[in-house]
């Protein structure tokens, strides 16, 4: 993840913020590699953090970690004291002003990767305060949504009630209970009013269309928008995908990532199902499906060697999504994906290309989905693997930030 070093720079130095010091999913995973990325494009990179363990990730020379070692909301053996530093983490917003401090505004830009697992909306006078630029990532919809995904866990479908308008205050639309949704009401409003987020904000980074449509109402209008695309990278060689018959899905085995409908498609298409991962509709897609496989949880080099026996990469969530990688992640090796055109995941698709788009979220919709991918053969994916590749992010996110230190103050 090396990059050749700059020379004359305005920029020096960035000051990461993150929930998470560790690789604990997608979002904190993008936070260190980012670190990692420019540390190898000769910026000094400050990481801080409010809950460890710290990767072994982040060690190295031009790395400094400065990790609270708080709980995060879930491992928080108080469920009280979980509850009130959700809602505001003094200390956090203390320790980030005095980490702020620290730094030369002429040459440090603040990187924000989010706020809710851990940090709160007490972080947002301080990144908004001007004491240094901040850019700012969004992961997912927490600057809009309380449940932070736009989407009704118990109606099972896409969200489009106004955040924290009338019928979204009267929903329980949490995958909880409304006790819960009542919290991260108290939460968004604490985001909006004092936490100045997304208000006091004046650079987003959105990761696709898709997550740009659905925020845009609701950010700031004289905030600049920046696309940037998450890094990935991979090694892994190419993949005959023609030769194979499985159809897989990778991921959590959650309601609203579409696993059983998927299940029920592949049942009715006569298909060979492979779902890799765990969750809580486990058993629900054994009923519905006892001839799919499911793997439970497996390392990342035992995802690569399902997705080398992938005819397809079935791709059936349910919500919008931000910027999936799995697919990308396939389509890379030359696996067809088939999603949604709800969903992010279809930026990266050419329908009868690289994988099939289709446009009910429903068994037999899918089903004839899965039956069109006979018809695509190999594929190039050069282009997409330039746009994602870890050297597109950096010179992006370099120029992003030099532009900002450019503006008058």
């Amino acid at each position: 993840m090396q990059t050749a070093e700059r020379s004359d720079p305005r920029l020096t130095h960035v000051l990461i913020v993150s929930d998470f010091a560790d690789v604990t999913g997608g979002q904190a995973k993008v936070a260190i590699d980012t670190a990692r990325l420019l540390a190898g494009a000769g910026l000094e990179v400050s990481f801080f953090a409010a809950t460890g363990p710290v990767s072994p990730l982040l060690s190295h020379p031009k790395i400094r970690v400065a990790c609270l070692g708080q709980h995060t909301l879930l491992d928080n053996p108080s469920r009280m004291r979980a509850m009130l530093s959700g809602l505001w983490n003094r200390a956090a917003a203390q320790a980030l002003r005095a980490e702020i401090a620290r730094h030369d505004p002429a040459h440090t830009v603040i990187l924000c990767h989010g706020w809710a697992k851990a940090l709160s909306p007490a972080i947002g006078p301080v990144l908004t305060g001007g004491g240094l630029r901040c850019l700012y990532t969004m992961h997912e919809y927490f600057l809009a949504c309380p449940n932070g995904g736009f989407y009704d866990y118990r109606a099972g479908e896409i969200c489009t009630r106004k955040p924290l308008g009338a019928a979204c205050l009267t929903r329980n639309c949490d995958a909880r209970h409304a006790v819960h949704k009542g919290w991260r009401v108290a939460r968004q409003a604490l985001a909006r009013g004092p936490g100045r987020l997304p208000g006091g904000l004046s650079d987003i980074a959105y990761i696709s269309r898709t997550q740009c449509a659905a925020m845009a109402p609701y950010l700031p209008r004289d905030a600049r928008l920046h696309h940037l695309a998450n890094p990935v990278a991979s090694d892994a060689p190419p993949v005959d995908a023609t030769a194979n018959d499985a159809f897989v899905f990778v991921g959590r085995l959650s309601p609203e990532k579409g696993g059983a409908i998927f299940a029920e498609a592949a049942r009715r298409a006569g298909l060979r199902a492979v779902f890799v991962g765990d969750g809580p509709e486990a058993a629900h897609i054994r009923a519905i499906n006892p001839q799919a496989e499911i793997t439970g949880w497996v390392t990342p080099d035992e995802v690569q060697q399902h997705l080398a026996r992938a005819r397809a990469v079935v791709f059936p969530s349910l919500w919008y999504e931000c910027q999936p990688l799995v697919p990308i992640e396939a389509l890379l090796r030359g696996v067809p994906v088939v999603t949604g055109r709800w969903s992010a995941a279809h930026e990266v698709v050419e329908d009868g290309v690289n994988g099939v788009i289709y446009d009910r979220p429903d068994a037999q919709t899918l089903a004839e989905a899965l039956g069109r991918v006979e018809r695509i053969g190999p594929f190039e994916s050069a282009g997409l693997a330039e746009a994602v590749s870890p050297a597109r992010h950096v010179e992006s996110l370099i120029a992003i930030c030099e532009e900002m230190l450019g503006r008058p103050a």
